[in-house]
């Protein structure tokens, strides 16, 4: 099975789509994607019946920790510089920024994919495009 993007056998998975979460129509799509939606939120977040009774409200826990963990590597990388002088060698700041970069570009992607997956249920697979008025009227 193809994951991540391209075709499936009942449907196509949009750009962004998380590898390993099967596309919506397929079976098992909603434990793939309940699966991995766990393992973004802290280990404790299991141990509530509520998340696994409501796969929406598991979306939005996610959307919620992962869009506050992105939050964090932005404000760590901005304030990075200050908050550390002196704390660590000059030549680790570089290590220290590149780390936040690669973080935070790796949120983004998954703060995406957690949007996708949260819409899926729904039968939304892509954010709908507005029309453009025709010019010829």
């Amino acid at each position: 099975m193809r994951t991540g993007s391209g075709s499936s056998a009942t449907g196509v998975a949009p750009p962004g789509w998380p590898r390993g979460v099967r596309v919506p129509g397929e079976a098992g799509w909603g434990d793939t994607a309940a699966a991995w939606l766990f393992d973004l939120v802290p280990p404790g977040y299991r141990d509530h019946p509520v998340l696994r009774a409501f796969p929406l409200v598991l979306a939005r826990m996610a959307r919620q920790h992962v869009a506050a963990a992105l939050a964090a590597a932005r404000d760590g990388y901005g304030t990075a510089r200050v908050d550390l002088r002196g704390a660590v060698p000059v030549h680790a700041m570089d290590g220290v920024l590149r780390m936040y970069e690669y973080e935070g570009s790796r949120l983004a992607v998954t703060e995406r994919a957690v949007g996708l997956v949260e819409r899926a249920p729904a039968g939304e697979r892509r954010p709908a495009r507005p029309r453009q008025a025709d010019p010829t009227g």
